[in-house]
């Protein structure tokens, strides 16, 4: 069995962080996101990965590299127009051959991986293997309609007009009668090729669809809420460690990571937390489900429940909470006057005083 890993796409949930940056390389516990589907293929025996890749494929093969450090062979697939998943599918064609498959959505998050799925797949052998899950906002996301027997009936893919609250997990299990499915449909009104469209193809030609609910947790990271809750809940299963430096006047209190080079100085940390390679906190407090990437400088200054990408550097600011901060963001007040905010910010930035 092979993987189709999708790492293109805009990433337009998550501006102005994804004008700079992939969105499959926004890290969650200071590990991209990417790298967290990638070792589930991994733990699932699944080595041989092909890419999808879009705009941001020289920021996503310098993260990978040829996968060997992930335990896996990636190749890389070009996309030249994010025009849906069935549309990726098509694209690696030749990747792909008659082998069957697993796609996942590379900005996604499972809990206790793909294991079991392959292993039923493997087992049954049909045409499509999905997962499913109760969601608030289906719209979001493609639907799938359940028979009184709890048999797949009908896909939707994004729907006006939900007609039901389940929805598809970014992960899926394929024969190669997927890339058959997906020759024969046509465009949806989005412009794109569905994989909703193409699995319903399959169901209209009588092949064998089978779907399981998620019991755990499953994480969509398209938003700048939905990351911060994979980083609180990455974080919640941390075990401490204290490889840099914490000087007499710091306190490290619950499950904290401290990377090589880092340094507290007069500074308290109350876990989950991570604490990145060679940042400094000085009289600075980092509470709980923050995880602070490489480099930063922080200085009197507290935070919480937030993302801090590498390089920010951060002073006298009170209090911070339920952020996240680009790579190498600058936050500091000013003496000069008049006393105002003073702000440079990119395309769709927020901002809350």
């Amino acid at each position: 069995m092979k993987a189709l890993v999708l790492a293109g796409g805009a990433g337009t949930r998550l501006r102005p962080i994804t004008h700079t940056s992939a969105k499959q390389l926004v890290p969650v516990a200071n590990t991209p996101i990417l790298f967290y589907g990638l070792g589930q293929l991994r733990d699932a025996g699944i080595t041989d990965v092909g890419i999808i890749v879009g705009d941001t494929a020289a920021e996503i093969e310098s993260a990978v590299g040829d996968g060997s450090a992930l335990g896996i062979t990636a190749t890389y697939i070009q996309q030249e127009q994010p025009l849906g998943l069935a549309h990726a599918v098509l694209t690696a064609a030749d990747f792909l051959g008659d082998d069957d498959f697993a796609m996942f959505l590379g900005d996604n998050l499972i809990e206790g991986g793909i294991g079991h799925l392959v292993e039923a797949f493997n087992r049954d052998r049909p045409s499509a293997q999905l997962l499913l899950k109760q969601v608030p906002d289906p719209q979001r996301f493609g639907v799938a309609v359940l028979g009184d027997d709890g048999r797949i009936e009908r896909l939707v893919e994004k729907p006006k007009d939900p007609p039901s609250d389940l929805a598809l997990v970014g992960v899926y299990l394929f024969t190669p009668a997927i890339l058959d499915a997906a020759r024969r449909i046509e465009p949806s009104w989005r412009g794109e090729l569905e994989i909703t469209d193409a699995i319903q193809r399959l169901l209209d030609d009588g092949a064998t669809v089978r779907a399981s609910t998620v019991d755990g947790w499953w994480l969509d990271t398209g938003k700048k809420d939905e990351l911060l809750e994979a980083n609180r809940i990455v974080l919640g299963g941390l075990t401490g460690r204290v490889d840099g430096e914490v000087d007499d006047a710091s306190e490290v209190i619950g499950a904290v990571v401290v990377e090589p080079g880092a340094r507290l100085l007069g500074s308290r940390v109350r876990g989950p937390a991570v604490i990145g390679a060679d940042t400094v906190l000085e009289d600075a407090y980092v509470g709980p489900f923050t995880s602070i990437g490489a480099g930063c400088h922080l200085t009197r200054t507290e935070i919480e429940y937030s993302v801090v990408m590498a390089g920010c550097e951060v002073a006298d600011i009170p209090r911070i909470e339920g952020s996240l901060l680009g790579r190498e963001v600058t936050i500091r007040p000013t003496d000069r006057r008049p006393a105002a905010y003073k702000f440079l910010l990119g395309d769709h930035s927020q901002v809350e005083i």
